[in-house]
Parts: structure tokens; C-alpha cells; sequence
């Protein structure tokens, strides 16, 4: 795991620190199920997301922007390589949001009351 985070570069940061705070506020929704907590999770969940398709992006670019220094029979792997590292923190942001929707998913049956035992009719 820590190799997987290394190789994402610096732009996995941002991405753990929206991530973690998304994660937080799914755990606090799963055990009180407010509505108010909707616009934080909404809002943490598209932070989080553009934070990995940014680090994907930048990655890319800068893998790009030195292959012409390659000689040209290693470039296309060396290319793969570039984009293979900078999948990493679209993966931890996609890991992140999967986990956050567990959890608010989980909170949201708890409120439309969907594991309550049915009341016994006399």
C-alpha cells in the first residue's frame, strides 16, 4: 500500500486529505442521518474526485512532456509506465468514494426504515 501511495506522486495528498474528510462525513451520516449532512457529502465526494482526475491529469502530462528525452525504442513503455503511475490517484479517489458510498448508502436505508421489523397487528 505504501508503494501504491508512493507511486501516485504528490498529488495523492490532496486527494487521501478530501478523500478522509468525505470517509469522515459518511461515517458521521451513517450514524446520524440528517439531511443536512447531504450538501457536505455532495460536496466532498466531487472535491475528492476532481482531486484524482487532476493528479491523473497532471501525471500524464508530465510523462508526456519528457518522453521526447527517451530513446525511441523504449518510449511507448515508458510511456505506459507515466500513465500507469498516474491512474494512482484517480484509483485512491475512486477507492475513497466507493467506501463513503457504502457508508451512505447504509445511513440512507436506516432512514427510509427499510430493515424495521413490521409492527404486529393484533
Amino acid at each position: 500500500m505504501f508503494e501504491f501511495f508512493m507511486s501516485g506522486g504528490i498529488s495523492m495528498y490532496p486527494t487521501l486529505l478530501f478523500g478522509f474528510l468525505l470517509v469522515a462525513c459518511s461515517i458521521l451520516f451513517l450514524f446520524r442521518p440528517e439531511p443536512r449532512y447531504l450538501s457536505s457529502l455532495i460536496g466532498l465526494g466531487a472535491t475528492t474526485f476532481t482531486a484524482g482526475m487532476l493528479g491523473f491529469c497532471l501525471g500524464v502530462m508530465n510523462s508526456l512532456r519528457y518522453l521526447h528525452l527517451v530513446p525511441p525504442a523504449e518510449q511507448l513503455q515508458i510511456a505506459a509506465l507515466g500513465c500507469e503511475e498516474s491512474l494512482h490517484p484517480l484509483v485512491l479517489g475512486l477507492v475513497l468514494l466507493l467506501i463513503a458510498g457504502v457508508f451512505v448508502s447504509i445511513g440512507a436505508v436506516r432512514v427510509m426504515g427499510l430493515f424495521r421489523a413490521p409492527a404486529s397487528q393484533p
